[in-house]
Parts: C-alpha cells; structure tokens; sequence
C-alpha cells in the first residue's frame, strides 16, 4: 500500500499549481517527495517542460545537492537544460519538517529559450559601431576640440545610464566630473555639454555654481 503524502508536501500542491498557471506554459512546477533513498514526483504541472510525468525521478542537481548534507541549502535561480535542449531558468527549494528533516522539494523549471532567440536578436538589432549615445551634428564636431568630445563621451558612458533618462542630479554628477577634469577650460565647452545634457547654457552655469557651493 503507498504511503500517505506527508501534510507539509500535502498543503503545497495547491501553491504549485497556482504557480504554474501565473507564469504559464513554459513553466514547469515540481513537488518530490524525499523519504531516504526514494526521490519521486508527487505533483507536477506542465511537465512538458523537461518531458516528465508522476513518479519520474529528482533530475541530478537536486540528488547531488542532496548527497553533500543534510544543510544544503535552496538553489535559486540556476541555469539548466531541459532533455531536448532547451534553455532553462530553474530554480529547487528544499521543504522541512518539524524536525528541520528534508522531506521533499519544490522546483521549478522555466523554458527560456524563446527569450534567449530574441534577446540575441535585439543584441543584434541595436548594436552600433560607436560606444556612445552621443549625437553630434557636423556643425558641432567641427566647432568643438575633439579633446572635449572625448572627456564627455567618457563621462557619460562612466555613469551606465543614457542622458534621456538622466535627472537632474545625475546631470550635476556628470557636470562635475567634467569640471574635475578641466573640461570647461576648453572653449565653448559650456555650449557643447548643455547640448548633450539637452538642458541650456545657464542651466550648466547654475549646476557650476551648486558644485561649487557644495564644495
């Protein structure tokens, strides 16, 4: 006769078919039971995933997790691959009883790869050949020391964030940095940077002033 379904491992099945059915298809959701030597699925939801069913065994991160200790801990968000190749986002928590004893796991298993297509995809897409955001028009490059373009161009990148989404604060940091370096002792590095900054010319003559009265 098979053993009754431990009531921690009994109350779960619920949480993982609720979560399966939040993040949809492509993702698998596993209960095992773990009773010694016996590691076996006693719930799971699109099992299409990696191809398992009832009954199927722990896959072999978990069973190697499980040979170190018994304080292994969770594993959280790993990279896996399902057995027909596809990429997945997994991750294994591991349940207790009362006595702190392993008594099952929850995993779930996450088909990425469609995300993965498209994120080479728009790799591809948006890659340039330049390492700047900065647009420069002819009339400006030509007006500007290229010592001053590269100061900025540094600058900006150094901060990882693109100057349309850059608030105010932001632009003060980026304003002082130059200032740091003796970019505004270049001529008409003022006008260059407020173009950049798309902000005016007496907005960086105000930032100016802030730095220095911080200072």
């Amino acid at each position: 006769m098979k053993k009754e379904i431990h009531p921690i491992l009994k109350s779960i099945i619920p949480l993982i078919e609720g979560i399966a059915a939040t993040f949809g298809k492509n993702c698998e959701v596993v209960l095992h039971e773990i009773n010694g030597s016996h590691k076996s699925i006693i719930a799971i939801y699109n099992g299409h995933v990696t191809g398992r069913t009832l009954g199927s065994p722990m896959l072999d991160i978990g069973i190697k997790a499980l040979n170190q200790d018994d304080s292994v801990s969770n594993i959280i968000n790993y990279k896996n691959k399902s057995p027909h190749g596809h990429v997945l986002k997994s991750s294994t928590t591991f349940i207790r009883d009362e006595n702190d004893n392993i008594i099952g796991c929850l995993c779930i298993n996450i088909d990425i790869s469609q995300f993965v297509l498209a994120q080479k995809a728009l790799e591809e897409f948006i890659h340039t050949s330049l390492t700047t955001d900065i647009d420069v028009d002819d009339s400006t490059s030509n007006s500007v020391n290229d010592v001053l373009t590269n100061i900025v161009r540094q600058t900006i990148e150094d901060t990882g964030k693109p100057v349309a989404y850059m608030n105010k604060d932001e632009k003060v940091h980026v304003v002082k940095k130059l200032n740091e370096q003796g970019a505004f002792l270049i001529k008409g590095a003022i006008d260059y940077v407020a173009k950049i900054l798309c902000v005016s010319r007496y907005t960086v003559y105000n930032y100016l002033d802030e730095i220095r009265i911080n200072e």
